[in-house]
Parts: structure tokens; sequence; C-alpha cells
């Protein structure tokens, strides 16, 4: 961990001395975070050690609140699709791992590809990302040839409009190959960023194995041009007020080094895989009450950043727990590679089991009697609000300007092309209700072009 940006000393300290904080300090840590400031890490340490059942209900409270301050009623939809699982590492929690011999190893052909993309169109999905296992043959090269195809890929009045990556670190170069190609987000998660626990989980000689390495993999990408990136810890390997500082400190490292920090943080729970032993044996899995927290608590240390809740959850719990921060959230997802085809578990081709397998229209009209705006919106990528200039907008809530009505929009696109009947009824009083709260100069324009898309124009944006 030499000349890392995370300081396994310094985050014990913190957390140990973040147990005697006051309600006066603790309260005032919130009020920071409500005027939409990035909290540092002494303070965060703090509130992760908050044990008060009255405090812990001002800290959901005031996630809730920024939540509706910042991205509003909406909820981004997106689904994950896996191209390959060859893997040449071993670690210990993986289902993809090298040893285990359960697995079917599989890469989907180009046939196979715009197959499960066009299945995903005939649902409605607009944002997509490709999942790779960690091997040399799924380089920049093949990458960024997979998303040609599934840019290239229509189905109808469907397309794919944003395709994000989650791959191995890469150098530069390959990074450059990626921005040309035309990619959103480039995700890697650190997995734990407690060095010694890194080590045991990743054997020494394996491409994952440093943890230097995969920790500065997104300062590569944003210096190969890429300035949304993705950042995430997957909580059970190791304690998870520790990986939360971990995030912190990650989200704080890009800020200072590129001027702008993550955009987007992932928080995803370890789940069982087949023959995979480490699930039943780690003792730090997550409760339900302290994933809660965890998702409030990173909603109040980096208000403006987008956060990320997976299908890996059950419907409970994703009920729980979106309206503390979440704005993002997948549906209708298989993760099995051909997994669109099957529609169902595949086990001997997943990662590991999912929590959540309703379907996309299920969930939508979930989230609608919950009060939440379904977007598929992708303008801010191709309208140059990337990187900073979308941080500039996020940090003082005004990214609403453009997203509320944006969200409205592919919203409409997906309850005329795609919704069930139930649920086209309950979108179209969401619509409605998000209308009324718009001032009547910007509700008009908002109007006009949602009669646009009723007379059959897509991709219509702001």
């Amino acid at each position: 961990m030499e000349n890392s940006f995370i300081n396994d000393k310094k985050i014990c300290e913190l957390l140990e001395s973040g147990k005697g904080a006051s309600k006066s300090e603790i309260r005032k840590i919130i009020a920071k975070s409500l005027g939409k400031t990035r909290l540092e890490p002494e303070e965060t340490a703090k509130l992760l050690q908050v044990e008060d059942e009255e405090l812990l209900e001002e800290i959901f409270k005031a996630a809730r609140t920024l939540k509706q301050e910042i991205y509003g009623n909406r909820i981004v939809f997106f689904a994950p699709l896996y191209i390959g699982n060859k893997c040449i590492n071993n670690c210990l929690y993986c289902g993809f791992r090298r040893s285990n011999k359960a697995i079917v190893r599989k890469t989907l052909t180009h046939e196979e590809l715009e197959e499960q993309v066009k299945i995903l169109e005939s649902k409605g999905h607009k944002r997509l990302i490709l999942v790779y296992g960690e091997h040399p043959y799924y380089d920049a090269d093949f990458i960024a040839e997979t998303m040609k195809t599934v840019y290239d890929t229509k189905n109808g009045k469907g397309e794919i409009r944003r395709v994000n990556i989650n791959a191995a670190p890469m150098e530069v170069e390959g990074y450059k190959k990626l921005k040309e190609a035309g990619i959103g987000t480039f995700q890697i998660f650190q997995e734990t960023y407690h060095y010694e626990t890194y080590k045991k989980l990743h054997p020494e000689g394996d491409m994952k194995s440093d943890y230097n390495y995969r920790l500065y993999g997104l300062d590569r990408a944003m210096k190969g041009g890429i300035d949304d990136v993705g950042i995430g810890a997957l909580f059970g390997l190791y304690d998870w007020k520790y990986e939360v500082m971990g995030l912190l400190y990650h989200a704080i490292h890009l800020e200072e080094t590129f001027g702008v920090g993550p955009h987007t943080i992932s928080f995803p729970r370890i789940e069982p895989a087949i023959d995979t032993e480490f699930y039943d044996q780690t003792k730090y899995k997550v409760s339900d009450d302290d994933f809660r927290r965890i998702v409030a608590i990173l909603r109040l240390s980096v208000p403006y950043t987008g956060m990320i809740l997976t299908a890996r959850e059950n419907p409970e719990v994703r009920k729980q727990v979106i309206p503390l921060g979440v704005s993002q959230i997948d549906a209708g997802s298989r993760i099995g590679i051909g997994g669109y085809t099957k529609d169902d578990y595949i086990p001997d081709k997943e990662q590991f089991q999912l929590g959540d397998m309703r379907s996309l229209d299920e969930v939508i009209g979930q989230m609608c009697d919950l009060g939440f705006l379904t977007s598929f919106c992708t303008a801010c990528y191709r309208s140059g609000r990337t990187g900073e200039e979308f941080m500039c907008k996020a940090k003082p809530g005004e990214i609403q300007n453009f997203c509320e009505a944006n969200g409205i929009f592919t919203f409409k696109e997906y309850l005329i092309d795609y919704a069930s009947e139930e649920t086209r009824k309950r979108g179209e009083k969401i619509i409605s209700k998000e209308l009324d709260k718009i001032e009547p100069n910007r509700r008009k324009i908002i109007e006009e072009k949602l009669k646009i898309i009723e007379e059959g124009k897509r991709d219509v944006y702001l």
C-alpha cells in the first residue's frame, strides 16, 4: 500500500476517535451535508459510529432530503449484460474464479450479443453496463468491438443509447480506445480497500493481486479521456465502516487529482455463487439495518454523486433503501452469459446469485407506487454534460433542470412503446404529478415535446 491514498492506520484512528462524537457534533455534520458540501473523512467516521436511534433517524431523513433536492423523484434504470466469464484470477469470493470447475466458460458471439441486445431493447432498456471477466481475451479492442455491436443493434423503436463498462483495469492507451468507441462510464470496484484483506483474497501472481494497480485504474481512465468513472466496494469482504471510508478517500483522491470525483458509487453486498464457500465463511456480512446506514451515510458524505443499487438485493430491501439516496437501479436483470434468452437463473454461467428477478415492468410499476419517476435518460452524455461539466451542475442541484424533463420524456417513450396497461396508467399519473411541480413556462416547453413523442418522435431531450 506504499504511495497509496488509502492509509490504513489513519482510517482506523478516525473510526476509533469518531466514537466519541456528541449529538451536537453529529447534527452539525448533517447540516453541512444538507448544504450539499462533501464531508471530510473525520466527519464521515463520526457518522459511521452513531448508534443513537434518534440520530440515526436524522441521518436517514437527511439522506432522503438530499436525494430529493439533488436528483428529485427520478430513478434511472439500466441493465447489466455479461459478455464473457473467462477469468485468469482466482479471487476466493467469486464464482468466475479460474479454479471453479462448476462454471461453464462462455463468451457471447457477435450474433449472440445482438440477440441479447434485441431482447433488452424489446423490454424498453436504453442503458446497459457490459461486464467482462478479467482475461487477456477481453482487451480494449474486444470491448470496443462489443460496444459497437451494442450501439449498432436496433429492434423496432428500441435502441441502446448509453453503454457503460465494468472490466479489468487497463493502460491509458486502452482507455483511449474505449473513449473513441463512445463509452459512458468505466467502472472498477476495488472490492476491498483493506490492504491485508485484499492480499488474502487475491492470490499472489494473479492479474488482480496488485492492489495499487487496481486502485489507480481509474486514474489511468481519466488520463485516457474518460471523465465519468464509477467506484465501488464489495461489502462482506471486510468491515463495512472501513469500506465506506475507503470509498470516500477514493472520491476525494479523484476530486483532488482530476478536479472531478466519481460519477457513481456502488455498494454491492456479497451473494452466494455456485461452488464458492467464501460466502458462508466470511464474518463480515452486512445486515439489512447496517446496509441502510451504508447507503444513507454515503449519500451524506458525497451528496452530489450518483449511487447505484443493484438487483443483488431482494425487492423488500430495495424498497427500503432506494429513498435513502439511490439514483440508479437495474431491473429485469439476468447475469448468466446469454441469460436474457433463457430469462432465468443459469447458476453455472453466473458470477453470483441475484435477489430480485422481477421484470422491468414490474419494478417500474412499484417505483410508480412509491412516487418515483422512471428515467432512461442519456442526454447528458450526448450533450457534453459529463465529468466536471456534470458535477458543476450536480453539486448545486441544477442538474434537475435538465434531468427532470429528460426523465419525463424517456418515461413517456417507455409507457407508449413497452409498458403493460396497468403500468401505463400508473406512469401517466406520475408524469402528471411531476408536471404540476414545474413552473408554467417550462411546463409548456415540456408538454410540447411530449406531444411530439405521442406523435411518434423518439429520443427527444433537452
